[in-house]
């Protein structure tokens, strides 16, 4: 089974919140025949479409492929959410690679917060920009972890911008009766993510990309120049960059090893009105500290907008609704008889150590992917180092390809059955709350 048609229509974005609202794009055309180009990138999402905007931008011929629509995957159905730093927290980094390379990766992400928003800026992209993100805690222990945590980001890396939240503290900021506190980073930010990858294809198509939607790659040849075959046309090109994340499929083998696709759920309520202050009294985003996180933020229209649960197979559940339902009812109990007016699935992609890999997969060819839930910032950041390292600055992309990031055991053939078990015992954990 194809993921890219596993779940929904051809050429068509999912019925959520987020296309409902999205401000609308003209369809680009199918790719029929012959191109050259100096080069080609697999993928419309925040990656792809990252690394031809700055290509472009610095005199490059681009031609950018989608097998779909331009911001059809997880790029456009995710929860929103800009964070700081990398996905793994700086202490846990400091041990894995060492404090120097750790703070080299802090200021990778800091300076992805940056980027996404300068983009914002500069392109005048309307995607509900605001800052604000909650990191909230259901134990003591994890209470003063995150209050340790908070210290050391401002003792280590002169980290400003945190507010730490006891349980009262906490209840003007999000008043759930199942988190004891948390940690509030105003760096930190949320927007409509479907805008901004629209956004960024505006700007893209702007400075001369050439995009084309509904032309699914099927196969790469690396040899002298890379050619990139779809149905009914190719691109011959110098260099080439998958960013494909959870849809890659078989098009690169060291790549599919490393990087699994899973499956998140989000819901949006119907509008809540004067209920939004026993939600959320601040507009900020929250992601709480389950190792399956629920993620959450109020919309612009001001409903809820609910992320939680994952699976991993091919299909999406019949009911999304439903197991989004059984993930916020211990977080907002009281909104029971809230009606879901928008239920979701979409198909990201994770690594074993949560980082991404990000790597020269061939001379030509450079691959960003595996952003494990970090991925509006981490993308569109990946997306300009590989665009910097195709005209000659690699710094950024050294720093990052130098992450530790394995191949899972037996590589794509055995990840699924051997990754079930093991996140069937993190719910197990989150559930009993251990």
């Amino acid at each position: 089974m194809n993921l890219l048609y596993a779940n929904d229509r051809r050429g068509q974005y999912p019925n959520s919140w987020y296309a409902a609202t999205a401000t609308p794009l003209d369809r680009f055309p199918t790719l029929k025949g012959a191109k050259t180009a100096d080069v080609c990138v697999v993928g419309g999402g925040y990656t792809g479409l990252s690394a031809a905007l700055h290509l472009a931008l610095a005199g490059r011929d681009v031609v950018l492929l989608d097998a779909q629509r331009v911001g059809f995957g997880a790029s456009g159905r995710n929860g929103g959410q800009l964070g700081s730093g990398q996905r793994v927290e700086q202490d846990d980094l400091e041990k894995m690679v060492g404090p120097a390379h750790a703070k080299r990766l802090w200021e990778m992400g800091e300076e992805a917060k940056t980027l996404v928003k300068s983009l914002i800026a500069t392109h005048q992209i309307d995607c509900h920009l605001k800052p604000g993100v909650a990191h909230t805690v259901s134990t003591n222990s994890d209470l003063k972890h995150a209050f340790k945590y908070a210290d050391h980001l401002h003792d280590a890396y002169g980290y400003d911008q945190l507010e730490k939240l006891d349980r009262d503290a906490l209840q003007s900021v999000c008043p759930s009766p199942d988190y004891v506190g948390g940690v509030l980073d105003m760096g930190a930010a949320h927007l409509h993510p479907l805008n901004y990858a629209l956004g960024l294809a505006r700007a893209a198509r702007d400075a001369g990309v050439r995009i084309f939607e509904t032309s699914p790659v099927h196969h790469i040849d690396e040899r002298d120049k890379v050619t990139v075959q779809t149905d009914a046309g190719r691109v011959e090109a110098e260099h080439a960059v998958l960013a494909c994340n959870g849809y890659l499929g078989g098009l690169n083998r060291k790549v599919a090893a490393r990087v699994m696709p899973i499956n998140n759920f989000i819901a949006a309520t119907e509008p809540l009105g004067e209920r939004v202050k026993d939600v959320l009294p601040r507009d900020v985003a929250v992601a709480d500290s389950r190792f399956v996180v629920n993620y959450f933020r109020l919309s612009h229209d001001q409903r809820l907008l609910f992320g939680g649960g994952e699976t991993y197979g091919y299909k999406f559940p019949r009911d999304i609704g439903a197991l989004v339902r059984r993930r916020m009812r211990p977080i907002f109990p009281d909104l029971d008889d809230v009606k879901f007016e928008y239920a979701w699935g979409g198909t990201l992609a994770i690594t074993m150590r949560r980082l991404p890999y990000i790597a020269r997969v061939n001379t030509r060819v450079l691959s960003a992917s595996g952003y494990s839930g970090h991925g509006v910032g981490t993308a569109t950041h990946a997306g300009y180092l590989m665009a910097k390292a195709i005209e000659g600055d690699t710094d950024g992309f050294d720093v990052m390809s130098r992450v530790p990031t394995n191949a899972f055991p037996g590589g794509s053939a055995f990840r699924n059955p051997l990754l079930v078990l093991a996140m069937t015992w993190y719910s197990m954990r989150d559930r009993l709350g251990i």
